[in-house]
């Protein structure tokens, strides 16, 4: 069977790497980004240049987005020269994390058009999209799903949360909550550690073999925070962003959030302080600032 030809908008860190491993399995790619450097090595690679996200759904079957934040997901999706102005993609899968209500909105607009969301965020960085390594959460009805599931299996293991829209989204939340709320909890430890006179690594050594252990103290802290260098790969501006969508989404659905209300404190600290271009791993900077330390090791 003849595979379908793909278009991809946003070819940043992380689209960038996921429509390099489409082209690696052999589709025939349609791509737009409003950065020239971040499409030029796919352009180099045998993908075709498209002038807005309109022409990359009229020469397309199914078009990935990935894109930095709701409002950007909404004007590419249904604003002028939008995926909804084009004449042929039918299915849309977004892999941003752009929240619940952002992918309900648009799979209400795409109905009258005839054309289905399939809500994908993923998680694992960089490294998982180039690795193809990364968490697909995936809402869509099913009959979308058994389509897409060939392509989506190039970034890595899929989960598939149902037909409701935005439940994948809800997902995604969740789990970035979490993440940022690991990194927040282990600078706070590992900078009292250090001001009791306990070297960084070796505390940090101490908390992976121990119950604390957690995805800030095995990954970020080791190759980010102890180095000194902040450079993970996630920017602070869109940690916060994910953390304000879910304390969000989770108020409007009645569900109280203290430790996520906080989370999201220290990142609007974080943001204000180093900027939202810096390393979401710069939560840690703060504490030493407060606490008058240095974790390094």
């Amino acid at each position: 069977m003849a595979k379908h030809t793909i278009g991809f908008i946003g070819t940043g860190r992380m689209g960038g790497p996921m429509a390099g491993r489409l082209l690696d399995a052999g589709y025939t790619l349609s791509v737009h980004d409003t950065s020239s450097e971040a499409i030029r090595p796919l352009i180099a690679r045998g993908a075709r240049l498209a002038g807005s996200p309109a022409e990359v759904a009229s020469a397309s079957d199914i078009v990935l987005t990935s894109l930095p934040t709701p409002d950007i997901v909404k004007g590419v999706a249904l604003g002028p020269n939008g995926i909804a102005s084009g004449n042929r993609a039918r299915i849309v899968i977004d892999l941003s994390t752009s929240g619940p209500g952002t992918a309900k909105l648009i799979a209400q607009e795409f109905q009258p058009r005839n054309m289905t969301l399939v809500d994908a965020p993923v998680s694992g960085g960089i490294t998982g999209a180039v690795n193809g390594t990364l968490a697909v959460m995936v809402s869509c009805p099913k009959e979308t799903y058994e389509i897409v599931e060939p392509i989506l299996k190039n970034f890595g293991k899929l989960f598939y949360t149902g037909d409701k829209p935005g439940t994948a989204q809800t997902a995604k939340l969740a789990n970035n909550l979490m993440a940022a709320a690991a990194l927040v909890i282990t600078s706070e430890a590992v900078a009292m550690g250090v001001k009791g006179g306990i070297n960084a690594r070796v505390l940090i050594d101490i908390i992976n073999a121990s119950s604390g252990r957690n995805s800030a103290s095995q990954d970020k802290f080791p190759r980010a925070v102890l180095p000194g260098t902040f450079d993970f790969g996630f920017a602070t501006g869109l940690s916060y962003k994910d953390v304000r969508l879910c304390v969000d989404e989770a108020e409007a659905m009645g569900v109280p959030m203290v430790c996520g209300a906080a989370v999201r404190q220290m990142l609007a600290i974080t943001n204000a302080k180093f900027g939202a271009s810096s390393d979401f791993t710069s939560i840690a900077k703060v504490l030493e600032e407060w606490a008058a330390v240095e974790m390094r090791g």
